[in-house]
C-alpha cells in the first residue's frame, strides 16, 4: 500500500491549497490556522512508532473527536500486518471465467461498476468496500447508503452468459440471495434451516457456510458460528470478508482483542474493506479514551472488569506494546518501524482456544496469527477447555442431518472444494451471445451502462448524440452522459479475447479500415458547413447537432483532429473553397453539447462532394501561394509593407468599443513577417485582417481562393481604402 502519513489520528486530508487554511475573505485578513493537537500532527518519514506514540500522547490534551480521527493509526496497523504477512496465496480462489473482482468467487448476479470491473451483487450491496480492488476508483453507494443511491442493475449480457454456461452456480447464487433476505429480516432460525438444507445438498459451497455462520451468530450461538468460519478460512485463507465476519462474531461475544486483530488481518488483505476499518477505529477510540485509560491505570489489570472486556490493554500501564502489538525495530520499510503481532494477551501462556483457534491454519500460509483471551474465572476457563472444540486440533464436516461432525486433524474430508465453473463446453460458446444490439456485430470496446445493457463504445456514443437514453430500455442516461466515463467492461473483453480470438481479429481489422478511412485528409474529408475560416485565425465552435457531434468525436479518435470548414452554398450545399480547422481543445457539456476550440490551417479546393452518416464530406486538394523572386519579390515586399502600415492605421483609428471586441474575440493583430513567402498561405496578419473586416462572405471567399499574395494584398488595399474613407466621414 502506498502510504503517505497525513494528520495522525485524524484521517482527514488538508484543504486544497496546501496550507489547510480557509484563505482570505473579501475585506478581511487570512485567519490563522487553529493549533493542532499532538495526535493530529503529521508523522515525519511515515514512522509507525511515532504514529502510535502521537495518538497516545494526544490523550493528555483531551478526548478524541471521534473514531474517524484515528484513520492514520489504523492504516499503520494494517500496513504492519501486511508487511509481516508477505505475499499471500490465492488458495481456493475461483479460477473460472466468471469471477467476482471482490470475493473472487462465481459471479452470481453480475454488476458492472462505472470503472468497468464487475462484482457480484452481494459484494456491492453489503458495502464491503468503498473502492474497486482493481483500479481503486470509488464504487457506487449501495442501496440505503445515501440519500438517493442509484440502484444496482445486473449486467444483462454477463447474466445471460452465466445462466447459459453455469446454471448450477446461478441456482447457488439465488439460494444465497434468499438467505440474505432472511438474515436481513432477522429471521435467523429460518435462515439456519435453509442454509443447513442447502449444505446437505452441497457441502462444498463455502458461501453457504458464511450464511449459516451469520445465522448462528444471530441466534447467539457464537461457538458454532466460529466453527463454520474457521472451516472457510482453512479453504480460502486470503478471503478478507471471512476474517471480518469472524471478527464480528468474536466482538459480539466479548472477545474484543481477538476481533481487533481479525479486523486488521482483513485490512491487510484488502486495505479498502471499509467496514473493517470502521470497526478498528471504533475499538481504538473506545480503548484509548482518557476515561477508560484512567480507570485502567488506577485499578489492577487482573481485577479491572474494563480490562477483562478489553484484553489488549496490558498490565497496569500503557506501554509501547498496547493493543497486542510491540514495536519491532528490526522490521522496517522506508524507515518506518513495524508493529509486530505478539502471541498472547495478558499472559502468553493463555489462549482463547475455544473462539479463536487458527494457529495451525496460520502455518499453512506463513502468517503468524494472534490468539488473545479475555480474563475468565477458573470455572469459566474449565468449561471452555472441556468443550475441546478448537480448530487447531479438530476439523469439521457436515453430516447428512446438517449438524457439525468433528474429526481428528490429519483426516481428509470426503470432498474438497471443487470449482464447478472452470471450463466452458465449446458447444455453448456462440458468437451471437457477444453481438452488439445496435450494429449487430461482435462487441468492440464493450461498455455497460448503469441500466445493465452493453453496447460497443462507438455505437453507444452515437446513440447518446441523439438522445440521453438507453437505446434498449429508454432509461435516462443524463448523468452517465455528463460524466462521459465510458469504461470498457474488462471481463466481457477478456471473454471475447479468450474464446472468440479469430472473430475479434476480424472485427479489429474492419475497425482499423474504418478508422483509416476517417483519418484520410484528402478523401472523404468531413465538412463543417457553417462560417468562413482562415489560416492561423482562431475559430471557436458550439457543436450541438448530432451529426457534428459524431464528426468531432471521429476527428479526435482518429488522431487527425482536423476537419474542413466551408460556408453554405444554395446550389452545391457548400462552397468550392474552404479552410481546414485544427482542434486544440474540446469542452464537453453535461447534456452532450460541446465547445470546440479550433484554429485555421490549410486552404483547400473541393473536387467532389459526398455524405457520410449525416454530415458532408469532400475530396479536396490543398492550395499554396505561388512564390516569386528577384525584382518581382522586391516589389511584392514594398506592397506588403505599405498595406501592413495601412492596416495598422485603420485598426488604431477604430472606436475603442470595436477595437476591444476584436481583441477579445480574435486576439492582437500578428506582427509583420520578414520572410513573406515562408508560409504556404502567406503572412498571418492578412488572414487576421480579413476575419475582422466587415466584408461580404462572397468577397472574403474570393480572397481565400487566391494563390497569389500580390493579388490578395491588392484586394485588401481596396477594402482598407474604402473603410478609411468611411472613417474620415
Amino acid at each position: 500500500m502506498a502510504f503517505s502519513p497525513a494528520a495522525v489520528g485524524s484521517g482527514v486530508s488538508p484543504e486544497p491549497g496546501g496550507s489547510g487554511s480557509r484563505g482570505e475573505e473579501a475585506g478581511g485578513e487570512r485567519e490563522p490556522p487553529p493549533p493542532r493537537r499532538l495526535g493530529e500532527r503529521p508523522v515525519p518519514g511515515g514512522r509507525l512508532k511515532e504514529a502510535a506514540g502521537a495518538s497516545l500522547a494526544s490523550l493528555c490534551l483531551g478526548p478524541l473527536a471521534g473514531p474517524q480521527r484515528l484513520g492514520t493509526l489504523v492504516e499503520c496497523l494494517a500496513l504492519s500486518y501486511r508487511l509481516r504477512r508477505g505475499p499471500g496465496r490465492s488458495r481456493g480462489a475461483a479460477e473460472g471465467p466468471l469471477r467476482c473482482c471482490g470475493c473472487g468467487r462465481f459471479l452470481g448476479e453480475p454488476v458492472t461498476v462505472p470503472c468497468g470491473h464487475t462484482y457480484c451483487r452481494r459484494c456491492l450491496r453489503r458495502e464491503l468496500r468503498a473502492r474497486c480492488r482493481r483500479c481503486r476508483d470509488r464504487l457506487p453507494p449501495a442501496a440505503g447508503a445515501g440519500p438517493a443511491p442509484a440502484p444496482l442493475r445486473t449486467s444483462v449480457v454477463l447474466s445471460q452468459l452465466a445462466e447459459k454456461w453455469f446454471p448450477g452456480e446461478c441456482e447457488r447464487a439465488r439460494t444465497g440471495r434468499r438467505l440474505e433476505e432472511l438474515l436481513a429480516q432477522g429471521r435467523f432460525r429460518e435462515a439456519l434451516g435453509a442454509a443447513g438444507q442447502a449444505l446437505r445438498a452441497d457441502s462444498s459451497d463455502l458461501m453457504l457456510r458464511i450464511y449459516r455462520a451469520e445465522s448462528y451468530a444471530g441466534l447467539q450461538e457464537y461457538k458454532t458460528a466460529i466453527d463454520d468460519l474457521n472451516f472457510v478460512i482453512s479453504k480460502m485463507p486470503n478471503w478478507p470478508e471471512v476474517y471480518f465476519r469472524k471478527g464480528k462474531v468474536l466482538q459480539d461475544s466479548g472477545f474484543v482483542g481477538d476481533a481487533l486483530q481479525l479486523f486488521l488481518q482483513c485490512l491487510a488483505l484488502d486495505e479498502d474493506f471499509l467496514p473493517a476499518k470502521l470497526e478498528v477505529e471504533k475499538i481504538l477510540c473506545d480503548v484509548l479514551s482518557p476515561e477508560k485509560l484512567g480507570e485502567s491505570l488506577k485499578e489492577s489489570a487482573w481485577n479491572s472488569p474494563h480490562i477483562r472486556n478489553k484484553p489488549f490493554i496490558l498490565g497496569s500501564e500503557v506501554t509501547e506494546s498496547y493493543c497486542n502489538f510491540q514495536l519491532c525495530p528490526e522490521q522496517s520499510l522506508g524507515g518506518s518501524e513495524v508493529l509486530e503481532p505478539v502471541s498472547g494477551s495478558l499472559s502468553r501462556a493463555q489462549s482463547a482456544h475455544a473462539l479463536n483457534s487458527t494457529k495451525d491454519l496460520a502455518k499453512e500460509d506463513g502468517l503468524k496469527r494472534v490468539s488473545s483471551e479475555p480474563l475468565l474465572s477458573g470455572q469459566e476457563k474449565s468449561a471452555l477447555l472441556k468443550r475441546k472444540l478448537s480448530f487447531s486440533e479438530q476439523d469439521t464436516v457436515v453430516c447428512e442431518d446438517g449438524r457439525n461432525k468433528h474429526k481428528k486433524q490429519g483426516e481428509s474430508t470426503k470432498r474438497d472444494m471443487t470449482l464447478a465453473f472452470g471450463t466452458i463446453p465449446e458447444d455453448l460458446i456462440d458468437v451471437s451471445d457477444f453481438e452488439c444490439s445496435l450494429c449487430m456485430r461482435l462487441f468492440f470496446e464493450p461498455v455497460t451502462t448503469p441500466c445493465g445493457h452493453t453496447f460497443c463504445k462507438g455505437c453507444l456514443e452515437r446513440c447518446l448524440d441523439h438522445a440521453p437514453q438507453c437505446p434498449l430500455c429508454k432509461e435516462s442516461l443524463k448523468e452517465y452522459l455528463a460524466s462521459r466515463k465510458y469504461s470498457i467492461t474488462e471481463l466481457l473483453e477478456e471473454l471475447i479475447m479468450k474464446y472468440l480470438s479469430d472473430e475479434l481479429s476480424e472485427r479489429r481489422r474492419i475497425h482499423a479500415e474504418e478508422t483509416a478511412e476517417h483519418s484520410n485528409l484528402t478523401k472523404n474529408v468531413p465538412m463543417f458547413v457553417c462560417t468562413m475560416a482562415y489560416p492561423t485565425v482562431p475559430c471557436p465552435l458550439h457543436v450541438f447537432e448530432p451529426r457534428y457531434r459524431l464528426m468531432i468525436r471521429r476527428s479526435m479518435e482518429t488522431g487527425t483532429k482536423q476537419f474542413g470548414m466551408c460556408v453554405s452554398d444554395s446550389q452545391n450545399g457548400f462552397a468550392d473553397y474552404g479552410c481546414m480547422l485544427q482542434i486544440r481543445n474540446v469542452h464537453f457539456l453535461p447534456d452532450g453539447r460541446s465547445v470546440v476550440d479550433t484554429v485555421g490551417g490549410k486552404r483547400f479546393r473541393v473536387l467532389r462532394r459526398g455524405m457520410k452518416d449525416g454530415y458532408c464530406t469532400a475530396d479536396i486538394e490543398y492550395l499554396e501561394d505561388v512564390k516569386v523572386a528577384d525584382e518581382e519579390l522586391k516589389k511584392l515586399r514594398e506592397l506588403h509593407n505599405f498595406v501592413y502600415s495601412q492596416a495598422c492605421s485603420w485598426f488604431q483609428n477604430l472606436r475603442n468599443k470595436f477595437r476591444t471586441q476584436i481583441l477579445q474575440h480574435f486576439g492582437p493583430m500578428p506582427d509583420r513577417e520578414e520572410n513573406i513567402q515562408a508560409m504556404p498561405n502567406g503572412p498571418a496578419w492578412c488572414w487576421w485582417l480579413l476575419a475582422v473586416l466587415p466584408v461580404d462572405p462572397r468577397y472574403q471567399l474570393s480572397v481565400l481562393s487566391m494563390m497569389s499574395l500580390k493579388d490578395r494584398l491588392i484586394k485588401i488595399q481596396h477594402i482598407l481604402t474604402y473603410f478609411s474613407r468611411d472613417q474620415s466621414k
